[in-house]
């Protein structure tokens, strides 16, 4: 099947490639103009430079594509509101919805987050039928990937073959940027101190682009699915990451009142001094929160697969290992 893919360079976007293209896919991948693209290299793939924001720009690069997998998003958290985001997340997806109708695909899978649906606890976890609770974090991200997640819901009424899967936190190889590496890092590094009182759904980067590649056949239309896996407190979470690494966990944990507290005053400094913040009141918020989900629905109905975390940990870790990013 030829494939039209948003985002392929990114940690998702760089495993569902390599997923894709062992399924024997002819794959046309998106990239921004003049943004390095390394964790493509040497693939069996088109790149061609384009824009979200410019549907010529996607229209030209489609190269008669019969799906589209819409991976890239604007995931930026400061400042907590951005036109930018919005504008990437919301008309860029508008965009593409357009692009799958003027292409008539016989699949659209929109790469959305775990974060649209309402959050539970470990014992009664979110699942897909439940509201929407981010908007009381005023972040941008958080509500642009809502809004979208909306508008591809309101073209499946219009007869677009659309469907939607929602990863939570993702571990694994080829984290560029790095974004969840980051935290691997500084756990290896030793430079977190505490950890905060809430707790977040993991999954394995490499899972997550299985149940994608799957979800082009398997997936229902108009369907949205958790892809996730194991649902752990930030104290559970960095005692495995030290545990792979050979390394201490944090020594202690910090009270909600105080990590809301230090996130306040980050956010104030940042304000201050126009740099960003290390942690903002918003995401201090996040982290004091049990967001709990279940990936049930997924794994019965897109061949979900659950490896444990640690094996993502790894996998990240020596990929960043390897590409010398203990030396920056």
């Amino acid at each position: 099947m030829k494939i039209f893919v948003t985002g392929g360079d990114g940690l998702l976007g760089s495993n569902l490639v390599r997923e894709l293209l062992a399924r024997d896919h002819k794959l046309t991948v998106l990239v921004q103009s003049e943004r390095e693209v390394s964790t493509l290299d040497g693939l069996n793939l088109e790149k061609v430079e384009g824009n979200l924001l410019d549907f010529e720009s996607l229209k030209a690069a489609t190269n008669e594509a019969e799906a589209i997998i819409h991976v890239a998003a604007n995931t930026s958290l400061w400042p907590s509101r951005s036109k930018v985001v919005n504008k990437v997340n919301i008309e860029g997806t508008r965009n593409i919805i357009r692009l799958a109708k003027e292409l008539d695909v016989k699949r659209l899978v929109h790469v959305g987050t775990a974060n649209t649906f309402g959050f539970g606890t470990k014992e009664n976890p979110g699942q897909e039928d439940a509201e929407y609770m981010g908007e009381q974090y005023g972040l941008d991200y958080m509500d642009s990937k809502w809004k979208a997640h909306q508008l591809v819901l309101e073209a499946v009424k219009e007869g677009v073959p659309a469907l939607i899967v929602n990863p939570t936190f993702m571990f694994g190889a080829y984290d560029s940027a790095p974004s969840s590496g980051k935290i691997i890092l500084a756990v290896y590094l030793q430079k977190l101190p505490y950890s905060a009182p809430g707790g977040r759904n993991y999954i394995c980067v490499k899972d997550a682009a299985h149940a994608i590649a799957n979800a082009l056949e398997k997936g229902r239309v108009g369907e949205s699915y958790i892809i996730g896996n194991e649902n752990l407190t930030y104290n559970e979470v960095f005692g495995k990451m030290a545990s792979v690494l050979g390394v201490s966990p944090p020594k202690r944990s910090i009270s909600r009142s105080s990590f809301l507290a230090f996130g306040k005053l980050c956010s104030l400094i940042a304000f201050i001094t126009g740099k960003k913040p290390i942690v903002s009141y918003p995401i201090a918020k996040i982290a004091c929160d049990d967001q709990y989900f279940t990936a049930e629905k997924a794994i019965k109905e897109l061949g979900l697969i659950q490896t444990p975390i640690e094996e993502g940990i790894q996998e990240s870790f020596e990929w960043l290992k390897i590409n010398g990013y203990l030396k920056k």
